[in-house]
């Protein structure tokens, strides 16, 4: 069975990655692309490595058509706005934005600091990121096309996936008292629109923080993880263009040595195929590194604990792009239509990039 895909607002950096990702994809084909801006190009205008790989040519978001998937890569608060448009024309609509990732309005509005306006769709929105929320994503059954049943799933924070999938064994065992998670990113956060912070001569080379506390995706952290998770993170920019790595310092709620601390991550994520437990004794890969996992949707993890203070170290490395942002939605999508969860997504990540 195949599918037909809409990616509306196709000329930015992750349009480009839901793209690249379904050119290889064996159910789901990319039948329309969207740009206000590129309406009326080839799609290598703005994703010149796609060139001879695709004839698609952007068109204008207003001519969106039926399909079974529309994938939304919209500017912050505009999918709310027109939600009820894409969910008439899709059986099931992914939105990458942050407009749909939270369940409460009012934690929406305390995070990003406007009122939400469809905030009767935020309890039926899934939150996408597989690990936490397979059986809602697929519970329901195939929607029908055009009818109120259009399933909504939302997109995930970068950050956000790379904190929730270092921490997510510690807290469901009910080991984190209080959690510091140092996030490292790469320039490609900022988007494909330049920015004074973005321009070469500034950003090469930095090392600058640009988040102490109170990044928004802390509230995404926090809902997967359970209210009570005591979670608080630090950004910092980095020489890097694509990939985050989490590193993550837990104060737990008991003491605990390496080899619980294992068991743990191995029970947790054996099954998911998506995520590699990266913690060796030795070597030069034996921890996560972004590097490793760029093009692919890999989240690798790993763990330490440090037997002076009993402090545990939990780390996620993720193409911010990929596993952040266009290969969670493409995974979610697959679940959402009873597809192989990893069909079109099983590509290693490029070494050395």
């Amino acid at each position: 069975m195949s599918f037909s895909a809409a990616i509306v607002g196709a000329s930015g950096f992750t349009g480009g990655e839901l793209l690249r990702l379904l050119l290889g994809h064996p159910s789901i084909e990319a039948a329309q692309i969207t740009s206000r801006r590129l309406a009326g190009h080839p799609v290598h205008r703005a994703h010149p490595h796609l060139r001879g790989l695709s004839d698609l040519v952007f068109e204008p978001a207003e001519d969106v058509r039926a399909c079974d998937v529309a994938f939304l890569c919209l500017p912050h608060g505009e999918a709310q706005r027109e939600i009820d448009r894409y969910l008439g024309l899709a059986r099931v609509v992914v939105d990458l934005s942050a407009d749909f990732r939270l369940r409460d309005a009012g934690e929406y509005e305390a995070w990003y600091g406007e009122a939400h306006a469809r905030p009767d769709l935020l309890g039926r929105a899934v939150y996408g990121l597989c690990e936490t929320s397979r059986g809602r994503i697929r519970e329901g059954g195939e929607a029908e096309r055009g009818s109120d049943r259009a399933r909504l799933i939302s997109g995930v924070g970068c950050n956000a996936t790379a904190m929730i999938l270092a921490l997510l064994p510690l807290a469901r065992a009910g080991l984190v008292r209080r959690a510091i998670a140092d996030l490292k990113v790469g320039s490609s956060e900022g988007g494909a629109k330049a920015t004074d912070a973005s321009h070469h001569p500034i950003r090469a080379g930095a090392t600058r923080t640009y988040s102490i506390g109170g990044h928004r995706h802390l509230a995404e952290v926090r809902q997967a993880l359970g209210a009570d998770i005591d979670v608080d993170a630090t950004v910092t920019s980095i020489e890097l263009v694509r990939g985050v790595l989490c590193t993550a310092h837990v104060e737990p709620t008991r003491p605990v040595d390496e080899r619980e601390v294992r068991r743990l991550y191995r029970e947790a994520y054996e099954r998911e195929p998506f995520v590699r437990i990266v913690s060796e004794r030795s070597g030069l890969h034996r921890l996560p590194d972004p590097k490793v996992v760029v093009g692919s949707n890999f989240a690798d993890v790993g763990f330490g604990v440090d037997a002076r203070s009993g402090r545990i170290v939990a780390l996620c490395a993720i193409d911010n792009l990929v596993k952040g942002a266009a290969g969670s939605a493409i995974q979610a999508a697959n679940v959402a239509f009873g597809l192989d969860e990893t069909a079109g997504l099983r590509t290693p990540g490029l070494f050395p990039a």
